[in-house]
Formats: C-alpha cells, sequence, structure tokens
C-alpha cells in the first residue's frame, strides 16, 4: 500500500522529503506472542536502516509518519513494535502496564528489541542499522545500546536516561547521540549529565544536543510539549548522525 502520512513533513518542519516511500506491516513472533511493525521502504536502494520504537502508547501514527519520512530521504525504517497485537492500549493505565512489564523484566525487553531487529533484517534492502526511540522508545533504544546490539548507532529522543541497576555500556558496540530537552521533568539535566559520564568512562563515542527550554515529547505534534523549534533541531542532528552512520 503506497502511503506517505499527510503530517510527515509537518513532524519533521525541515522539508527533507526527497521521494516517495512505500508502506508495508511486518509481521513477526517471539515466544508466543505476535508482534507487527511498519515498514517505509524508499526508491531504490536504501542509503541505510533506522529502526523505530515507539513511545508507551504503542505504535502508532507518529512513529508512522516518522518512518516514512526517514523512507522519503532514502532509508529503509522500519517502527518496532513491543507490546505485541494483542496488547490493550486504551489509556494510561494500559500504558504503565505495558511499559512497566519491560521495565521489571530486562531480559524480555531486549529479546522483543532482537526479534524486531532480526525481523528488519530479512527484509529487501536491509543493511547496517541504527536504532532510535521516542520517550519509552528512547530508553529502548539505551538499553539495546547497553545490550550489546548490533547496531551502527543509538538514538533518544526526549528518553528515560537511568541506568538500571547491575547494567553498563561496556558492551555498547556504536556511538550513542541524546536528543534532549533542558524543561524535561521525567528525566533532567542531572541525569543527561550522569548518562554522559557512564558513556565518556565506558569509552564509547556520544553526543548529546540539548535543545533550551523543550520539555518531554517535544517531538509529538499531539502532546501539549510539542516544539517546532526543538524539534527541527533534534531532526537535523539525526539526520546527521544517520549521514556519518551510512
Amino acid at each position: 500500500m503506497a502511503s506517505i502520512h499527510t503530517f510527515s513533513t509537518f513532524i519533521l518542519g525541515l522539508g527533507l522529503a526527497t521521494g516517495t516511500a512505500m508502506a508495508n506491516p511486518l509481521p513477526y513472533t517471539h515466544g508466543d506472542r505476535d508482534f507487527e511493525g511498519y515498514v517505509a521502504s524508499p526508491e531504490g536502494t536504501p542509503r541505510g536502516t533506522v529502526l523505530l520504537v515507539h513511545d508507551w502508547d504503542g505504535l502508532t501514527d507518529h512513529e508512522r509518519a516518522q518512518a516514512d519520512a526517514l523512507a522519503a530521504d532514502g532509508y529503509l525504517a522500519v517502527a518496532l513494535d513491543l507490546f505485541g497485537t494483542d496488547a490493550v492500549l486504551a489509556g494510561f493505565d494500559d500504558y504503565r502496564r505495558e511499559t512497566g512489564a519491560l521495565y521489571a523484566d530486562r531480559a524480555e525487553f531486549r529479546a522483543r528489541l532482537a526479534a524486531g531487529a532480526e525481523a528488519a533484517t530479512g527484509l529487501e534492502g536491509a543493511g547496517n542499522m541504527v536504532i532510535a526511540g521516542y520517550c519509552f522508545g528512547g530508553a529502548a533504544a539505551l538499553e539495546a545500546a547497553r545490550a550489546g546490539l548490533d547496531m551502527a548507532g543509538f538514538v533518544s529522543f526526549h528518553g528515560g536516561l537511568g541506568t538500571p541497576e547491575g547494567q553498563d555500556y561496556s558492551a555498547t558496540p556504536a556511538p550513542v547521540l541524546v536528543l534532549h530537552g533542558s524543561a524535561d521533568p521525567v528525566s533532567g539535566m542531572a541525569d543527561l549529565a550522569a548518562l554522559m559520564d557512564e558513556l565518556q568512562g565506558a569509552g564509547v563515542a556520544h553526543e548529546a544536543r540539548i535543545f533550551g527550554g523543550a520539555r518531554h515529547s517535544f517531538t509529538v505534534p499531539t502532546s501539549g510539549d510539542w516544539d517546532p523549534e526543538a524539534n527541527a533541531g533534534a531532526q537535523a542532528a539525526f539526520r546527521d548522525f544517520l549521514a556519518a552512520r551510512f
């Protein structure tokens, strides 16, 4: 099914689209659960493969639009599903249940990330991958980094930045980019500084872009924290990071 979400360019605010994407579902299984990601494919040979991990409310039009825009820029973009097709996501209690279950079981968290990445490797044109995510997805990208998932880079958009007890970045195989608002009430500047110290100590190449006054979920137009200027800066930094990885 051909699809470019009409608000993709609005979300990016950069005017970067260069081609038309083809969008398709990506069904896969892990254990006894079914999952369904979303694939946006570029015209021609992909410049690289980008995995996107959703916010705490599951895979929505926000992630699909981001994937479409990446595909229009020449990337094979795969929005992963970490909750499964049978997950009930009707409100905050549901979001807390699904994210809480993964935060409480880090082995399962990592296994679902690996299962999505494995499914993406079977796509036509798939190659080296960067994994990125938003809020919960940003925390997931950092979980993937600590797990040593075979990626060319890891990117957190306004994600949770804390490192769980017993984890570290000693196995992280590639650079980390953190895109964060200075007014984020979920993970503050002290959390960001601690993460930078951890990455420096582990010898992991890293970079942070801080957007002054931006709050949590600044990339999401439907959020009360939507910040077009901060979003545009974050998306530009993301594109620069991808260009350096592929």
